[in-house]
């Protein structure tokens, strides 16, 4: 597997969301997870994409949807219906594929994940009910990109490459 990258902003206990939305939302990192994304494939199940815009595609961007349920397709969304039908989709694209999430996709696709670009904030939700899988720093080569503060809280940007 090559090209795999994780895409994810999570809080000091790797809380991800909470009712099936994101506990923050910062202006610079929306438009950091646009620029990252861009182009590129997302890979996220089907409680994911329905939380970015009630089920319509970002633009720019084809969606893989990992779901066993009626899902409209069209040149901007497809869906894979297995685990290891996702695994075959990516072993056979040729450039770099976005997982999204949600929190089940990140948990099962993190073997295969050669990078993590992680936005880090130093804030914890104990309402969280979603949470990033632990991750041995260790393993990583890391590079932080930026910090920014927005509503009192810190984060940064985060690029972790595996060893």
């Amino acid at each position: 597997m090559k090209n795999v990258t994780m895409i994810a902003a999570i809080g000091k206990n790797n809380e991800l969301g909470k009712n099936n939305d994101l506990i923050w939302r910062f202006s610079n990192d929306l438009k950091f997870f646009k620029e990252q994304t861009m182009g590129k494939p997302m890979v996220m199940g089907y409680n994911t994409f329905y939380s970015l815009r009630g089920g319509k595609p970002l633009p720019g961007r084809k969606h893989i949807v990992l779901t066993s349920r009626a899902l409209d397709t069209n040149h901007q969304i497809e869906v894979v219906r297995s685990f290891d039908d996702l695994l075959d989709y990516i072993d056979k694209y040729k450039d770099e594929v976005m997982i999204i999430g949600g929190a089940s996709i990140y948990n099962k696709m993190l073997e295969y994940a050669n990078k993590l670009i992680l936005t880090k904030i130093d804030a914890s939700d104990y309402n969280a009910d979603v949470y990033f899988p632990h991750i041995d720093e260790n393993d990583w080569n890391i590079e932080e990109l930026e910090s920014f503060c927005e509503e009192g809280i810190d984060y940064k940007h985060l690029v972790y490459k595996k060893k």
